[in-house]
C-alpha cells in the first residue's frame, strides 16, 4: 500500500518550521569548508553515485549522508564514508559543507543545514508527468480548516528552498524548460549536460553492459535466471493513492501464461514512495524487484529485454538501449487531471496504450512472439529517447563536474 503523500509529508513539513528557523540561524555563523556531502533519496546508487565517485577521483573530500542501515551497509561495501543525516552530526556535516548534491530534495541531506551552500540538485528522472511548482499534488495539505492559507505557505516554502539550488543537470532543452518551470530557477541554473544517473546505460558496449547488469542481477535476493527474457514492470507513484494497476486472479492468469509460452520473467518494481499490493500466485515467473531488493534499478536495465510503465521517466531512459517499452496507463485521464503531463501522453505512449491487463498481455505476446514487432517497438523507443537525451556518450557526470567548477567551486589542494 502507499506509504506517502504529499499531504502528509507537506504537514510534517509545517510543524517543522521552527527547526528550519533553528537552523538557518545555525548556518549563519558556521564557515562553510570545501567539504562535499552527499545524499539521495533512493539510498546509495543514481547520479549521486556516478557524481560522487568522479569528485573522489578528482581528489575532492566527500561524506555521504544516509538514513538506515541498509544504506550504510552499502555504502561500506563501496568504501564510501559515511555520516547519518539526522541529528547534530548531520546537520554540522551539512552546515559545514561547501557543496550539497542531492537527487530527490534537500531532505537528502540534512534539510536544515543546507543554506549557503554550493546546491546540486541531480533530480532522478526526466520528467513526463508534471513535477514541483508545476503539478498541484506538490503543494496539497490535508483537508482541514484553513487549506488554502497551507497551500500558499506550502508553495512558498517550497520555493524558496528550491531558489537554493545553484546547478540542476537538464538531459536536453525540452527537458530544461520543464525543470526551470518546476523548479521556478533562471535558465543559467538548468544546464544541458545531461544526466549523470544514464552514464551507465551508454558506457562500453551493449554486451558489456548487459555482463555488468546480469552480474548486479545475480548478487541480488538469490539471483534472478538468466536464460528466460525479463520484463520489466515499473509503474509509477501515485502520490499516495491506490495503484489502481494491480492484477485481479484473472489478469495475473493471463499474465502468467504468456509468461510461461515465452519463457519470460516479470520483474514487478513498485515505486519506493508507494509499494503496490502485487500478490501474485506462488510462480518462479514473477519476481518482486523493489528498493529492498535492488535500490538503484539503471545499472540494471541492460539486462532486461521489455519494459512496461505507466507514466515512469525510465521510458525515456530504456530507448538509450533501444528496448521496447509497452503502456499501461489504467488511469491516464484522471492522472492528467490530478497531477498533469508536460505536454500529451499520448506524445510519449502513442495511441496504443493499454488502459488494462487485458490489452496489455495482448501487446506483450505481440512482441514476444514476432522479432519484426519487436523491433518496431525498439525503434520507437529509440527515437523518443533521442528526442530527450541530448547526450549518449557516457560522460554526463564529467560534464556535470566542470558545470560546478566553472561556477566557482574550487579544486581540491594539489589537483591539476
Amino acid at each position: 500500500m502507499a506509504s506517502f503523500s504529499f499531504g502528509s509529508g507537506n504537514a510534517a513539513k509545517l510543524l517543522r518550521i521552527p527547526l528550519y528557523l533553528l537552523g538557518r540561524i545555525g548556518t549563519l555563523v558556521v564557515p562553510r569548508g570545501e567539504r562535499w556531502v552527499v545524499g539521495c533519496g533512493a539510498g546509495i546508487g543514481d547520479g549521486a553515485l556516478a557524481l560522487h565517485t568522479f569528485a573522489s577521483a578528482q581528489g575532492h573530500d566527500l561524506v555521504w549522508l544516509t538514513s538506515s542501515a541498509r544504506e550504510d551497509e552499502d555504502a561500506a561495501a563501496l568504501g564510501i564514508r559515511t555520516v547519518r543525516k539526522s541529528g547534530w552530526r548531520g546537520w554540522w556535516e551539512t552546515a559545514r559543507a561547501g557543496v550539497v548534491v542531492a537527487t530527490h530534495g534537500l531532505g537528502d541531506v540534512n534539510r536544515y543545514g543546507s543554506t549557503g551552500a554550493f546546491v546540486v540538485q541531480l533530480w532522478h528522472g526526466i520528467p513526463l508527468k508534471r513535477i514541483g511548482l508545476d503539478s498541484p499534488a506538490t503543494t496539497q495539505v490535508p483537508a482541514i480548516p484553513g487549506a488554502p492559507l497551507l497551500r500558499r505557505a506550502i508553495a512558498v516554502l517550497y520555493r524558496r528552498a528550491a531558489q537554493r539550488i545553484r546547478l540542476l543537470p537538464a538531459a536536453s532543452h525540452r527537458a530544461r524548460g520543464r525543470l526551470e518551470s518546476a523548479f521556478a530557477l533562471p535558465g543559467d541554473r538548468v544546464v544541458v549536460t545531461g544526466e549523470p544517473r544514464v552514464d551507465v546505460l551508454s558506457t562500453g558496449n551493449d554486451e558489456s553492459r548487459r555482463s555488468r547488469a546480469e552480474a548486479l542481477l545475480s548478487r541480488v535476493d538469490g539471483g534472478l535466471p538468466a536464460g528466460p527474457r525479463r520484463i520489466l514492470y515499473a509503474p509509477t507513484w501515485r502520490d499516495g493513492a491506490v495503484d489502481p494497476a494491480v492484477p485481479d486472479a484473472d489478469e495475473w492468469a493471463r499474465i502468467i501464461d504468456v509468461l510461461e509460452r515465452h519463457d519470460a520473467v516479470l520483474l514487478i518494481r513498485s515505486h519506493p514512495l508507494g509499494e503496490g499490493a502485487y500478490a501474485p500466485p506462488s510462480t518462479p515467473r514473477v519476481r518482486m524487484l523493489g528498493s529492498g531488493v535492488l535500490p538503484d534499478v539503471t545499472p540494471a536495465l541492460p539486462a532486461v529485454d521489455v519494459l512496461i510503465t505507466d507514466y515512469s521517466s525510465l521510458a525515456y531512459d530504456v530507448g538509450l538501449l533501444r528496448m521496447p517499452v509497452l503502456f499501461l496507463a489504467p488511469d491516464a485521464e484522471e492522472y492528467a487531471r490530478t497531477r498533469g503531463f508536460y505536454g500529451r501522453f499520448d506524445d510519449v505512449a502513442g495511441d496504443d496504450w493499454a488502459p488494462g491487463w487485458s490489452q496489455l498481455v495482448s501487446q506483450l505476446a505481440a512482441i514476444l512472439d514476432d522479432d519484426a514487432a519487436f523491433a518496431v517497438r525498439a525503434a520507437r523507443s529509440a527515437s523518443l529517447s533521442a528526442a530527450i537525451h541530448a547526450h549518449r556518450d557516457g560522460r554526463n557526470t564529467e560534464r556535470v563536474y566542470r558545470a560546478i567548477r566553472a561556477r566557482g567551486v574550487r579544486a581540491p589542494k594539489g589537483a591539476a
